[in-house]
């Protein structure tokens, strides 16, 4: 079985965030990776729409109690955007993300297919 997600947001929204919401939302590799650049909304802004598609995604296999703090965006060893989610889900997973950001938005579509 075969599930998809998507999600486009405005890039200012992430501008000035507390530390609290990106404690909420993001893991300390996130917060470093993002903090790293000149300005940290845009790639915040993708991980957070990479976050929501697969907790659209995963809700499509009846899973529902996944939290943004729960699932990490990293880079992998060819530097392109990979997801892991950070709990036990009782069943294993096969994720697939491509996220991009512009001036103004930033998205993320996510395919995640169950591994036998």
């Amino acid at each position: 079985m075969i599930k998809v997600g998507v999600d486009i947001e405005d890039i200012e929204r992430f501008k000035g965030k507390s530390q609290d919401f990106l404690d909420r939302v993001f893991t300390p590799s996130e917060q470093v990776y993002c903090n790293s650049f000149s300005h940290p909304e845009s790639r915040y802004c993708a991980r957070f729409c990479a976050k929501e598609a697969v907790v659209k995604a995963l809700s499509g296999f009846g899973i529902k109690n996944v939290y943004y703090s729960e699932i990490e965006v990293y880079h992998d060893e060819n530097n392109c955007p990979n997801v892991r989610i950070l709990k036990e889900l009782g069943k294993d997973f096969c994720i697939n993300l491509s996220i991009s950001h512009e001036k103004t938005k930033a998205v993320a579509f996510v395919v995640i297919e169950e591994s036998h």
